[in-house]
């Protein structure tokens, strides 16, 4: 049986509004990504993710939907999405649609006729309570802030919105609903997509009166049908974003024989450096004994025979991983090609968020009025006013945490706004794009870009690294090293996660170089890893 081909694929998730303006209005658009098709060509990915199109009033940058067979003004039309969709293929480049099945936006059709009366057809396509008490139906909070429930005067009654309240919950206990989005999802199989991700997938089997959000009972039941009545017959890849998955629940999502998704985006490793029992504003510094945990666990407990894993550290919704995990100063670049080199020798699909692949950095603000974030921007207010923390420390929290960072308009050049746009773009790029831009990386054959593309050459051509078997080795805290074994073959993975020198030793022997961050090893034996130093070897083990 010949291996999907997603097990040994790297995917590339293009965040539209921030990636290439063609039109002059300051906003990415479909145009733009055709323009740079060529770049990721070279870069080597097999697929883009592509961050939602679809018509939209734009309350969740796009993730409030208000038409699925629609594509959004700014970012062009559905002959634009035909025409990238058929210019990747002739790149060998699938595109990846970005689905959001939990809720649409609140002027969805479905949603307007709705909220017309109590015995509209379309009434029970959203979940409608009574009120509880005069208050509402119970207190689920909003991923946004606030209830999860807002009352309509029209009917008097309350409806559900997990995040925004322009975000109205779909009720997928009603098979109308299930029916109406397996048949947009085919829609777009038929325009020739390579496959879907799958927003906050885990919250459709919502029991709303039993505060059950994610993970719901009847959760699998809709997958297996959905897989069913749409992907079974294609060759797609699907990933499903479950921020609460366990290996356990993950194999759920993804053991083959199950039929429900390829793979599952989970974020244990994202939380870490999170203050226990605080939201993820409230950061502290990363554990890396505690990262190199949960990492070997997910490699070690989710084998290709029962589940698939995900590879990422970044994308639309998460800081940059330079500036969180690494160090974006004098060791940008050697760090920035450590966490490469880390991530993507593991077993699962990598995912590389646009602008990664150069090392772009977070953007610190020092104003509100620089955001754009609408999480941020609510979180800023709310803590504001309930007076928990200072209008600095606030801010603070956001410059580290916040969503803009990685929304920030892709740099391409050394030229006004980075050669993004000519006119004022729809959020300012980072103001270090004289240095830190694409043309730079290309003219630079020791850039972070040649790193990235050189790790998607050796997943493509070398079975080890997308079949091989995981070992962590026992080191410092600081030193993340495993072993990937595949049949008699063997690679030694050696990274210092750290701005200080530390010693690595090994009997083994050094058979090849794979790839290196500093100078090739010469030997194993009390090796000096210098800061962020990063390099995979072929070895024979002493037995």
């Amino acid at each position: 049986m010949t291996a999907p081909w997603w097990q040994s694929a790297v995917v590339y998730q293009v965040y539209p509004r921030s990636f290439q303006d063609t039109n002059h209005d300051g906003i990415g658009d479909i145009q733009g990504i055709i323009s740079h098709l060529d770049y990721l060509q070279k870069l080597g990915v097999d697929a883009i993710w592509l961050s939602p199109v679809y018509a939209s009033p734009n309350d969740d940058n796009g993730y409030d939907i208000s038409d699925y067979e629609n594509i959004m003004a700014e970012f062009g039309t559905m002959t634009d999405i035909e025409e990238l969709i058929h210019d990747a293929r002739e790149r060998n480049i699938k595109i990846v649609m970005d689905l959001v099945l939990n809720h649409t936006s609140d002027e969805h059709a479905w949603f307007i006729e709705s909220k017309r009366s109590r015995d509209n057809d379309y009434r029970d396509f959203y979940i409608w309570r009574d009120a509880h008490h005069n208050a509402a139906p119970n207190d689920l909070h909003s991923a946004f802030g606030g209830s999860a429930w807002t009352l309509d005067p029209l009917t008097n009654q309350y409806y559900l919105h997990l995040f925004s309240p322009k975000q109205p919950d779909l009720n997928w206990a009603n098979p109308d609903v299930r029916q109406a989005i397996y048949g947009m999802i085919n829609f777009w199989i038929n325009k020739g997509v390579g496959g879907f991700r799958l927003d906050v997938i885990d919250l459709i089997g919502k029991i709303p009166d039993d505060k059950i959000t994610a993970n719901g009972p009847k959760l699998h039941d809709y997958l297996k049908e959905m897989n069913q009545a749409t992907f079974a017959n294609h060759d797609l890849m699907t990933v499903g974003e479950t921020w609460g998955a366990t290996p356990e629940i993950a194999k759920l999502y993804t053991r083959p024989d199950r039929k429900e998704l390829s793979m599952v985006f989970q974020f244990e490793h994202i939380t870490l450096d999170q203050e226990s029992g605080q939201d993820k504003w409230f950061y502290i510094p990363l554990d890396v004994s505690k990262l190199k945990g949960v990492m070997t666990k997910w490699q070690t407990q989710l084998n290709s025979d029962d589940g698939w894993n995900s590879l990422f550290w970044n994308n639309h919704d998460l800081p940059r991983i330079v500036s969180r995990w690494g160090n974006d100063t004098i060791h940008r670049v050697a760090s920035a090609k450590m966490l490469a080199i880390l991530l993507h020798m593991m077993k699962g699909t990598p995912y590389i968020y646009q602008g990664e692949e150069i090392g772009l950095t977070n953007t610190p603000v020092k104003d509100i009025s620089d955001l754009r974030d609408i999480e941020s921007l609510n979180y800023y207010h709310d803590s504001l006013k309930n007076g928990y923390l200072s209008s600095d420390a606030i801010l603070d929290q956001i410059n580290h945490k916040g969503r803009d960072n990685a929304r920030r308009p892709i740099p391409w050049r050394n030229s006004l706004n980075g050669g993004f746009s000519d006119v004022d773009p729809w959020i300012d790029v980072n103001s270090n794009y004289p240095d830190i831009n694409v043309e730079a990386a290309l003219n630079d054959s020791n850039s972070i870009f040649y790193t990235y593309q050189k790790l998607i050459t050796l997943r493509h051509q070398n079975p080890i690294v997308v079949y091989g078997d995981f070992e962590l080795i026992d080191t410092v805290d600081q030193v993340f090293a495993y072993y990937r074994h595949y049949h008699d073959l063997t690679w030694l993975v050696v990274t210092n996660f750290s701005n200080q020198t530390n010693t690595f030793t090994s009997e083994d022997h050094i058979e090849a170089t794979i790839i290196a961050n500093y100078d090739e090893p010469k030997n194993l034996h009390n090796k000096i890893l210098q800061p962020y130093e990063a390099f995979v070897v072929q070895v024979t083990t002493k037995l």
